[in-house]
């Protein structure tokens, strides 16, 4: 596969198992913790533009209505 041609996915993936290749055992608790916490670049990457605006229109609104009942 060319380098030129791949996604942005396919490239942090990539990027990612050549990173583990590399550092394996360093990458031990980096990989604990994003296990513990999720990774925000894996949800927007998943959701895609649409699925990250509503995201924050939520989240906004969620804050809003918490403000105006609860404040």
């Amino acid at each position: 596969m060319s380098h030129d041609k791949e996604s942005p996915q396919e490239r942090r993936e990539r990027m990612s198992q050549e990173e583990r290749k590399r550092n394996s055992g360093g990458h031990l608790n980096d990989s604990i913790n994003r296990a513990n916490s999720g990774n925000l670049v894996d949800l927007v990457g998943a959701l895609g533009w649409k699925g990250t605006g509503i995201l924050i229109l939520v989240l906004i609104l969620a804050f809003i209505i918490y403000a105006v009942f609860f404040c």
